[in-house]
């Protein structure tokens, strides 16, 4: 079986790549010729997870899978959402996502967020599955820790003393959001690759 991830970081490429058999071989846009840059502009992260997908399936034919992640704060009624790349403009610049996200929580006691990340699949058919995983936690007011990116400095995982930022790319990894839906993911597409 051989499927596109609708990416091309190859960070995100190399890390499904050990979970799934051997017999089922990734592949990233840059693999299928894709090089233009791929679409987000929906509301939701289904939406997006979805738009990419079905335009790697329908332009270059082959069977993909898509995500979208964003932090959802509940004090902030879910803010950013779908917007957490771009939360401060339509750059990406992840001290000025911190910055706004500080400011709009510094009268808020509730410091409760979750990240949640949306998988989207389509298969050969043309049929459409879609997973999800999240992770709760909560929102910092410092900057902790140097790995990761975006908002993982002041994001602290429920039952946890580390920020993201602070933890090992496995340790991350074994409990993060996309984790969590990859792992739905990689099960799907075992089963389906026995049958």
């Amino acid at each position: 079986m051989r499927i596109c991830f609708a990416t091309n970081n190859q960070y995100k490429i190399n890390e499904i790549k050990t979970m799934l058999p051997s017999s089922v071989e990734v592949v990233s846009l840059e693999d299928i010729g894709c090089r233009e840059e791929l679409r987000e502009d929906q509301k939701t992260l289904e939406g997006n997870s979805h738009q990419k997908a079905e335009y790697v399936f329908r332009k270059y034919g082959v069977p993909c899978f898509a995500d979208d992640t964003g932090l959802e704060v509940f004090a902030l009624d879910g803010e950013p959402g779908v917007y957490s790349a771009r939360y401060a403009g339509n750059h990406r610049d992840n001290m000025a996502n911190i910055q706004l996200l500080w400011d709009r929580l510094k009268d808020k006691d509730n410091r409760q967020a979750q990240f949640r990340t949306v998988i989207t699949l389509i298969r050969e058919n043309g049929r459409v599955r879609q997973f999800e995983g999240t992770v709760k936690g909560s929102i910092i007011s410092e900057l902790r820790g140097d790995k990761g990116f975006g908002y993982d400095p002041v994001f602290i995982p429920k039952g946890y003393e580390q920020t993201f930022a602070e933890m090992s790319a496995d340790q991350k990894n074994a409990i993060s959001h996309r984790g969590v839906a990859i792992h739905k993911l990689v099960e799907f597409l075992s089963k389906q690759n026995e049958e």
